[in-house]
């Protein structure tokens, strides 16, 4: 879907081949509606429709419930053993409506995240829909693999990875209250917007605790066909855990580095 909408995009470029120079660059390097020409003081016919569907696109990707066979397939889930559990929001429009509600598993959840996962690891791994069921269908399946040979690659021991229904950013503190792994690393949905509907945010912590907030978390975001690829986007999560780990810290005092002791993913 993603790369269907690309390719219309670079269609309209195409199309546009008459135009100076400096505005084909433009358009090539943002999918903002900038120089699209006018119909008096409105869009063009194919731009406005083309905004209806963008829109249309986020918010069914914000509306979405989460299907995990459906959005992963049975193959995917089955060698990854990923397993679903769900927060204290018991559906969309509670999820929508009373966030800290998605900050906090259910009991059912609590038991079975500590009777399925090994605690004390040194990552471990979460993935949530947030905002967008449809980023995490077109990036995880990609970008797990790398992340999880990665860590293995540089010999950290890595938990049993997760899904979590209905699922906001602050679950990563009940999550280390439960496991105490030295680093959690949350896949979550990023809130759509026009430009695109997939994009996918990696959140890390380093043993985070009921207190912390945004200010104790790193993130990488953008992580989508157009943004980040999950070849650079497994590289820099690894690299910035791997700082956390070396410093002890994470959050607003963790600058992201790319010294010498970044390390390429495996082959």
């Amino acid at each position: 879907m993603a790369e269907d909408r690309d390719k219309r995009a670079a269609d309209k470029l195409a199309m546009g081949a008459d135009w100076p120079e400096l505005v084909r660059k433009i358009r090539a390097r943002t999918p903002a509606r900038i120089l699209v020409g006018r119909a008096g003081p409105a869009y063009r016919t194919e731009t406005q429709l083309q905004l209806r569907e963008d829109h249309a696109a986020a918010r069914d990707a914000v509306r979405a419930e989460l299907d995990v066979k459906a959005v992963f397939g049975a193959e995917f889930l089955e060698r990854c053993k990923l397993f679903a559990v769900r927060t204290r929001a018991s559906s969309k429009d509670e999820y929508l409506q009373h966030p800290s509600l998605g900050r906090a598993f259910n009991d059912s959840s609590r038991a079975e995240i500590v009777r399925r996962c090994v605690a004390g690891r040194e990552v471990q791994i979460a993935i949530g829909e947030g905002l967008s069921v449809p980023a995490i269908g077109a990036q995880v399946p990609r970008l797990l693999p790398l992340l999880v040979v990665g860590a293995q690659a540089r010999g950290w021991s890595v938990g049993q990875t997760f899904i979590i229904h209905h699922c906001r950013v602050g679950i990563m503190n009940e999550i280390g209250e439960l496991l105490r792994p030295r680093i959690v690393l949350l896949l979550i949905g990023e809130r759509p917007g026009l430009a695109t509907a997939e994009s996918l945010s990696a959140y890390m912590a380093y043993q985070p605790e009921p207190t912390h907030t945004d200010a104790n978390r790193n993130l990488i975001s953008n992580i989508h066909s157009r943004g980040l690829s999950a070849e650079e986007a497994a590289a820099r999560i690894l690299n910035l855990c791997a700082q956390m780990m070396r410093l002890r810290v994470s959050g607003v005092t963790l600058k992201e580095s790319v010294s010498h002791e970044s390390e390429s993913l495996p082959k």
